[in-house]
């Protein structure tokens, strides 16, 4: 856990460190920025739940589980999602909503199948990191080759 914030802090910190860069009021605006270039958001940890399936019931679980991480990014709900590595913690892996609201995001993760069913169970905490997160989703569609 210790690993993650680090990690989370750390890229603000290169997000926002180059002071060369001119203000952009209308970027600012357009990502809900706020004086410094910030925003809050629910950072979600997924770790593994207490249900235990089939394989092939698994397997379609985590097919509705990527088919809802595409919705949510397609909603704009969702700016950052992916696996973590092996771990003591059970942590599986992360999202970055859109949302300064912890029940907002319940409401949000609520519909992925893998938490409805139990395969993962989400911890909830507020993050105020970079604006420009919010820019991932653009991005990552252009270096994108291959989608799930």
């Amino acid at each position: 856990m210790k690993a993650i914030l680090l990690f989370f802090m750390l890229f603000t910190i290169l997000v926002n460190g180059n002071a060369q860069n001119k203000y952009d009021s209308v970027l600012a605006k357009k990502l809900n920025a706020d004086e410094y270039g910030m925003k809050t958001y629910v950072l979600v940890i997924l770790k593994a739940g207490t249900a235990k399936v089939e394989k092939v019931v698994e397997d379609s679980l985590f097919a509705g589980h990527m088919k809802n991480i595409g919705r949510l990014a397609a909603d704009g709900k969702l700016v950052l999602a992916g696996p973590l590595g092996k771990n003591d913690l059970n942590y599986r892996g992360i999202f970055i909503l859109n949302t300064s609201s912890i029940d907002e995001a319940r409401t949000m993760v609520d519909t992925d199948p893998t938490v409805k069913n139990n395969l993962l169970a989400a911890e909830y905490i507020t993050w105020y990191g970079s604006a420009a997160v919010m820019q991932i989703p653009d991005t990552h569609k252009k270096i994108q080759k291959t989608s799930f």
